[in-house]
Parts: structure tokens; sequence; C-alpha cells
């Protein structure tokens, strides 16, 4: 098998404060293949975005990166400076964030963005630049691409937009795109042409896509693996397929039965009881024990790394050999 394109091992993220450290990231790993798209879930607080600026180097202060590596084609990132990591973000690394509005600069033309962005990373001319530009607009799905290039960003549509962000991400044909919440602030009808693209794009260029979103039907539509974040950690990563229909943790379990199911009445939704723990008040053993409808003398006292369940990983106890669980629902 072709070496992962990303590598994100035990990595640690820390907010120091006059009270105290804040461990908001807690020794999380994984890895993406090129051409595969990795969904990251989880609920709002689980660590999601934050995973996400670890890795494209834009952490917000006092947050830094106290332990483990990020290894971009087994290159390690994590502990370059920021003009390093300046040059590799853009090059190597193109980024979708939630609001195109805060991705466009509202006084430059979208044309002079992109051929900015392209120019700064690659060795060409202005006119092939803009050339470039003009057919990323194409790629991506832009109406009159070459009449829209000198348009301003105020004069396209919430989905147009953030097709011109996506260009952006894709101006220096990088290997790694990190999409945070890509598809929120758009109609279900716009969100379902933004998913289709990012995937049509990802397989003709072959380029990895870590997918950060809350939303499991855009999981189960885009992804060929999921991770499960809770309380800053992985609770569950495996095949979609797998975790959506089969799921090992019981916190995964929580999420799918929240979904509404359209061929059954009830009056009421199923729900997770409790809420996520604040970062200064993890609990002992498992994240999720105070929540979880399954959790054992075990669970509250010792943390469970991820163990092997089935086609997926999870971390938790139930899947432990000594245990004898089967799996979890």
């Amino acid at each position: 098998m072709s070496r992962p394109l990303l590598e994100v091992q035990n990595l640690v993220v820390e907010f120091p404060g006059r009270r105290g450290t804040l461990r908001a990231l807690d020794d999380i790993s994984f890895s993406i293949a090129p051409g595969e798209i990795l969904g990251v879930v989880g609920e709002s607080g689980a660590g999601k975005s934050l995973t996400g600026a670890a890795i494209i180097g834009l952490l917000e202060p006092p947050g830094r990166i106290a332990s483990g590596q990020i290894l971009l084609q087994g290159e390690r990132i994590d502990h370059l400076n920021h003009a390093q990591m300046r040059h590799i973000r853009g090059r190597r690394i193109g980024a979708i964030f939630q609001d195109p509005l805060t991705s466009l600069n509202p006084l430059y033309t979208i044309g002079r963005q992109l051929t900015e962005t392209i120019r700064a990373h690659l060795p060409v001319t202005e006119a092939e630049a803009r050339r470039r530009a003009i057919g990323l607009l194409e790629d991506t799905g832009i109406p009159a691409a070459a009449q829209r290039v000198d348009h301003y960003p105020h004069q396209f549509s919430g989905g147009m937009r953030q097709r011109v962000v996506i260009a952006l991400a894709l101006a220096a044909e990088p290997t790694l795109i990190v999409a945070d919440e890509p598809t929120t602030a758009l109609d279900v009808s716009i969100q379902a042409q933004i998913i289709t693209l990012l995937k049509r794009l990802c397989h003709e260029r072959g380029a990895a896509v870590m997918l950060i979103t809350h939303d499991m039907g855009v999981i189960a539509e885009t992804c060929d693996r999921v991770a499960v974040l809770y309380a800053g950690r992985v609770a569950e990563i495996g095949p979609v397929h797998e975790v959506i229909h089969a799921p090992a943790h019981p916190y995964t379990g929580g999420l799918m039965a929240a979904i509404p199911d359209m061929t059954i009445e009830r009056e009421r939704l199923n729900q997770i009881d409790g809420a996520m723990p604040r970062l200064n008040a993890i609990p002992t053993g498992c994240a999720y024990n105070p929540r979880c409808p399954r959790a054992f003398d075990r669970c509250t006292k010792e943390r469970p790394d991820l163990i092997a369940a089935g086609a997926t990983s999870a971390a938790c106890w139930l899947h432990d050999a000594t245990h004898g669980a089967g799996v979890a629902a």
C-alpha cells in the first residue's frame, strides 16, 4: 500500500491559562491516503475545527501543539515556523472554510485573488495565471467564467462564493484539502452540488480531503472513512458504511440513533442525555462514561485507547478481549 498522504500521530493541543493548562486535543491519531476523503464528525466543542487548524498551522494563540507529530507526505510540518508554514499552506495544503465571505477580500476581484494565489506558489506569468484562474472557475461550475473572473465577491451568491473558495483552495494544486464545514451556510440543494464537486475534483486530482462537519448526511454522501471525535479524542474511526450502520462505540450509536428515520412514526426523537464535558472537567476513565448507557466500573477508572472492533476501531472497553462483549449499539 502507498504511504498515507497525511499522518497525525498522538497530537496534543493545549491552551495555557492563569488557572492551569487546558488540553483541547488529547492524543489524536489518524491518517489519510491519497485520493481519500476522511470525514471528521462530532458535537460542537469536540475538537474538529481545532484539529484542522493544527494541521494547517492556524492555531489561535495561546493554543499550541504540546506533543505529537503531523506529517505531510512523510515530512514533519508541525514544528515549522510561520514563514515555512505559509509556503506549505496554499501550495501543498488547501483550506476551505465555512463562511466564504471571511475567505474572500471584498476589495479585490475574484480574478485578482485567484491569480495572486497562483503566482505566489507557482512559477507562471500573469497571463498564464489568469488562464488558470478562469479554468478553475469553470472546473468548479461558475458559469461564464471568463466574464465572472473580473467580478467582486458581493456579486456572487453564497453557493457561487463557496465555489470560488474551493477554486482558491485548488489554485496551487495542493495534495491535501482541509474543508471545515464547507456546506453549513448553504441551502440543501447547493450543499449537494458542493459535495458532488468536492468528490469529483478529489478523484480527478488525486488530492486527499479532511472534511470537518457535524452533519452525518454529508459524511455518508461524501466520505470514504469517518473519524468520530468526542471531548478531544477519537471515539471511533473506520469505513463510513460500517460506522453508520454498525457503530462500535456507544457515542457513535447515539449519534446514529438521533438521526430521524423517515420510515418510522414516533412522537419523540432519540437523544443523548447530558452534555459533553468542559475542558476543565474531563472525567477520569472514558470521557463519555457519565452519558453512556453501557458504562461499567472500568469505564470510570481507565481511559481506553482505540481497540479493533470489527471493520472499525473504537475507544471503548466493550471491545477489549478481557471484557468479551459484542459490538456496542
